[in-house]
């Protein structure tokens, strides 16, 4: 099996990033995995379960979610991403703030995903150049608390891709290596429910920016809404096979990744897609 240059994972393929929320209050599975032991073990079961890597992350980032102060998240996080990393497991951090990703880092983090791309926190870029581990750039535009007041778009597929761009180019002039970039559309951080489908019907425009391209869109809520039935939007839990269809169609489309709740399904439904892709590719 041939390996990404980004992070030894494979490239035959695309990955399937396992989420860990040492979190009280993330949208879909908040407060199951608070203990560090307990998050630990829940990250080793989704290898065990399909994922490539598991990212891990102590601050919610669903709309309206407060921010958590910085000491919190280093003790939510740094613990399990040691665990994590002794095991041998690919760990990926999920912060925005520089100091937790340099903890996370030193307990043996490969990869920083941040999604505010390197904007929320002025030390997070230089920290990842110096670094030189691999850096996700997520489309943002503000916090959670206040993301879904900034959803105007005059093309919202256009203007993601601008300012994505933008961030890309921002990101690599302060130092860090453009061959370490994967880039993220960023779905639900400001982004209407229709706005969402719209960016997943158009994921070439980003795969065209030459980069890695992460597509997450586990259990969402514009999920939950195109599932609704009488008593109201699916639950989280009844997402997942909606979850692995976007999966199948995340890698079709030369997606890098796919972070995802349940690594299971979408470790099928990658695998079939890279035979399918390979199949075409044949002719």
């Amino acid at each position: 099996m041939t390996t990404s240059p980004i992070t030894g994972l494979p490239q035959d393929r695309c990955v399937v990033m396992g989420v860990v929320n040492v979190t009280p209050d993330s949208f879909s599975d908040g407060g199951r995995w608070f203990d560090p032991g307990a998050a630990a073990e829940h990250g080793l079961d989704l290898v065990r379960r399909g994922a490539d890597l598991v990212d891990v992350g102590g601050e919610s980032t669903r709309p309206g979610a407060l921010p958590v102060d910085r000491e919190e998240e280093l003790r939510r996080v740094v613990p399990v991403v040691r665990r994590l990393a002794d095991a041998g497991v690919v760990v990926s951090v999920d912060t925005m703030w520089s100091e937790t990703a340099e903890q996370s880092i030193e307990a043996g983090a490969a990869i920083v995903n941040d999604v505010s791309g390197g904007r929320a926190d002025p030390r997070m870029v230089p920290l990842v150049a110096r670094a030189d581990v691999p850096f996700v750039v997520m489309h943002w535009r503000a916090h959670s608390d206040q993301m879904q007041q900034h959803t105007d778009y005059d093309d919202v597929v256009e203007d993601v891709v601008s300012e994505l761009r933008s961030q890309y180019a921002a990101v690599c002039e302060a130092g860090v290596d453009p061959e370490r970039v994967i880039l993220d559309p960023g779905l639900g951080f400001s982004k209407t429910g229709d706005q969402n489908w719209t960016l997943l019907a158009h994921l070439e425009r980003f795969t065209d920016l030459g980069r890695p391209l992460l597509v997450a869109a586990s259990r969402k809520g514009f999920l939950g809404a195109l599932l609704a039935d009488s008593v109201g939007p699916r639950p989280v839990d009844g997402r997942e096979d909606a979850t692995a269809a976007l999966s199948t169609l995340a890698a079709l489309a030369g997606a890098w990744g796919v972070r995802v709740h349940d690594p299971r399904p979408s470790a099928d439904a990658v695998r079939v897609a890279a035979r399918l892709r390979s199949e075409a590719a044949r002719g």
